[in-house]
């Protein structure tokens, strides 16, 4: 993209009052951003409001540092082959999904190997959940994008902590084809930094073996407004969602809706009935999210033909240390009281067992004292 064509984008975005449906009609009425800016008040005063025209035509604060920012990270250099790139509404690469949306964002700034596209997402699926999971929710979070994964369904999610972060990780963990994304991660920040910090590592590999996606400017910080638009863009790549845990009043709960709202499909996977984080997903179920046991439910309700076998979860019958304690845990946490009553054990025998299978990953320790079973595939 050339540099005046850049700041017309940018320009556009900066106008106060002007968002991404005023925009749009814009656009129709006079082509490119810079032919906007070329008009007349009167002209403009056809389209939208006379605020909205004198802000248009008046110079924008900041937009030179933006743009000389903006073209310094386009032609920066990444690590293993990752480029830089802006799409804008009108580009090939831009994703037909989105231009479905009723309010599709006017640039997406993307990194990520040149050989891949967001045009690739054909088959694909959303991931969300808790930033605060239980420890078996993270394992299904794992475990099912690393079966989606398998079966050549790239897994879409946001880089938060919890949740997102195990799936964009499960994904990748099955990475087998380089000219395929394995995972997307879209993101509420510009692109010239990483937010959660400790996730920087994780978005190093995303960039390496699949995308990462904004559409906000660089520069921009974590702001809590962003995180519900960054989440229409998450429903709208992709072909349904999935909500591994959420509490009821989680974020994922809204990129749920949304995909609903877009036509998408929407899952939920069901949990403990004392589990906080599931309740999310059992309202969602109430309401008519497709209730999801295996990845072959999602494949076969998306009429996805795997590419690979796509595993069922766990059983739960893996060699154990205590089988008993396991048996006496059941899937809901339980406190060390409730064991001891269940099996007759002393408290320093339950202790040693229950640090044994902690050590061989079949328990976690839970805040409040309480243990809980962990499945893995």
């Amino acid at each position: 993209m050339e540099p005046d064509e850049l700041a017309g984008w940018l320009r556009l975005t900066l106008t106060p009052g002007i968002g991404n449906t005023a925009a749009r009609r814009l656009l129709a009425a006079f082509g490119l951003p810079a032919a906007i800016f070329e008009q007349t008040p009167a002209a403009l005063q056809q389209v939208v409001s006379e605020a909205h025209a004198t802000a248009l035509l008046t110079p924008q604060a900041g937009l030179g540092a933006l743009l000389d920012s903006t073209q310094e990270w386009l032609h920066g250099v990444e690590a293993l082959g990752a480029t830089r790139r802006i799409l804008t509404l009108g580009d090939a690469g831009y994703p037909g999904s989105l231009l479905e949306m009723a309010d599709p964002p006017l640039l997406l700034y993307v990194l990520g190997p040149a050989a891949l596209d967001l045009t690739q997402l054909e088959r694909s699926i959303a991931m969300v959940g808790s930033r605060n999971p239980t420890p078996q929710g993270i394992s299904n979070a794992r475990a099912f994008a690393r079966a989606f994964g398998e079966a050549g369904v790239t897994v879409v999610s946001g880089l938060a902590l919890g949740v997102d972060g195990a799936a964009h990780e499960g994904a990748l963990d099955a990475a087998i084809d380089p000219l395929w994304p394995a995972t997307v991660a879209v993101v509420g920040t510009g692109l010239d930094r990483v937010y959660p910090a400790r996730h920087r590592a994780l978005a190093q590999r995303i960039a390496e073996r699949g995308l990462i996606v904004s559409e906000f400017a660089l520069g921009t910080p974590p702001l809590t407004q962003n995180f519900p638009k960054r989440n229409r863009i998450i429903a709208g790549l992709t072909r349904g969602t999935l909500v591994v845990e959420a509490a009821l009043q989680s974020g994922s709960l809204i990129t749920a809706r949304l995909a609903s709202e877009q036509g998408r499909e929407v899952f939920a996977i069901p949990g403990s009935i004392h589990s906080p984080q599931s309740r999310g997903c059992h309202a969602l179920i109430r309401l008519g999210a497709k209730l999801v046991e295996t990845v072959g439910d999602v494949l076969e309700e998306l009429r996805f033909d795997a590419a690979a076998p796509a595993p069922l979860l766990a059983s739960g019958n893996e060699a154990s240390p205590h089988p008993g304690l396991l048996q006496a845990l059941g899937h809901d946490p339980a406190s060390l009281d409730a064991l001891g009553a269940r099996t007759g054990h002393a408290v320093a025998a339950l202790q040693a067992q229950l640090l044994e299978l902690e050590l061989a990953g079949q328990v976690a320790r839970l805040p409040g004292g309480l243990f809980q079973r962990v499945i893995r595939a």
